[in-house]
């Protein structure tokens, strides 16, 4: 069988019958093509390969250095694949199915305090009013990206993906189109919808706008702000507000998000739907860190503490 065309069978039933976002069919395609790149020089096919070669090709992985985390994410495509192929009657087999994934260590998620954050979005908000701001669209952009983003807990491929239309129907909710093309509704915060309402004046105001489908457009090329765009806007933003830059991204601030509500009392029930997980498992992580600082307040300041 040839690598290529049973991957792209692959990746066309990933898309057409579970809805695979984009992002996860390229990033199945990078997988499953370097795992066929390796077979080949192993003098097989990635279709046809045995227990012996997908073994082969993590032991590659560990000899090049690549982290626990990729390389089950890596044998993880590999199964779908294979249990692809055992469906549609192209194998008798499954050569990843004796095969156990790399044991990785859960790493504890990167979180900001309320102080770190609260510096950030007021930093937002007063560029939004500075005379001496010459990009004023691109401020309150900013600024409503940051309000929405801690008021909801959004995958910032969801935040900068979302339609015009779902800020205007309801300023009290958004309705969230995440992974599986599952869709969920998320509340807004007050600070939030006051934020929206101030860009949504001003982007109405911009010549063509009518016509764009995004909420928040990219300024220099057709389609929605770019994910990299806003790491770096916010990155930069952290420096003017005087926070540390080195563990700022828009991801930290989904996990303050999450770890702030656990810790002012939220369900965690209630996170897990507000965060889009499928598995209570994942939302877990964040009680996991506030044990570890639990921990670190009696270590530091328990008169019995060693």
């Amino acid at each position: 069988m040839r690598a290529a065309t049973t991957i792209e069978n692959f990746l066309e039933m990933m898309s057409a019958e579970r809805g695979a976002a984009e992002n996860t069919l390229a990033s199945y395609r990078r997988d499953l093509e370097a795992a066929a790149e390796f077979t080949v020089a192993r003098g097989a096919s990635l279709p046809d390969a045995a227990s012996d070669d997908i073994r082969a090709y993590l032991d590659e992985m560990t000899r090049l250095g690549f982290a626990a985390t990729s390389q089950a994410r890596r044998l993880s495509a590999l199964r779908q694949f294979f249990r692809f192929l055992y469906s549609e009657g192209l194998r008798q087999d499954d050569p990843t199915g004796i095969l156990d994934a790399p044991k990785k260590e859960r790493s504890l998620p990167k979180i900001m305090s309320e102080e770190a954050v609260g510096r950030l979005l007021d930093r937002a908000k007063l560029e939004t009013e500075d005379p001496a701001v010459i990009d004023k669209l691109r401020a309150l952009r900013l600024h409503t990206l940051l309000e929405t983003l801690y008021a909801t807990g959004m995958r910032v491929s969801e935040l900068v993906g979302l339609p015009a239309g779902v800020a205007r129907s309801d300023h009290r909710f958004l309705l969230v189109r995440g992974k599986g093309s599952k869709e969920r509704m998320v509340p807004l915060s007050a600070k939030a919808r006051e934020a929206m309402s101030r860009y949504l004046t001003l982007r109405d105001a911009e010549p063509g706008s009518d016509g764009n489908p995004w909420l928040f457009p990219a300024f220099s090329e057709s389609g929605h702000l770019a994910r990299q765009v806003f790491a770096r806007e916010l990155k930069a933003l952290a420096a003017r507000a005087g926070v540390s830059t080195a563990t700022i991204s828009p991801h930290v601030l989904r996990h303050a998000f999450a770890s702030h509500l656990l810790q002012n009392g939220a369900d965690l029930r209630a996170v897990q739907q507000l965060l889009g997980h499928s598995d209570i498992s994942t939302t877990q992580i964040y009680t996991h860190v506030l044990e570890e600082r639990l921990h670190q307040l009696v270590s530091e300041h328990h008169p019995l503490a060693d």
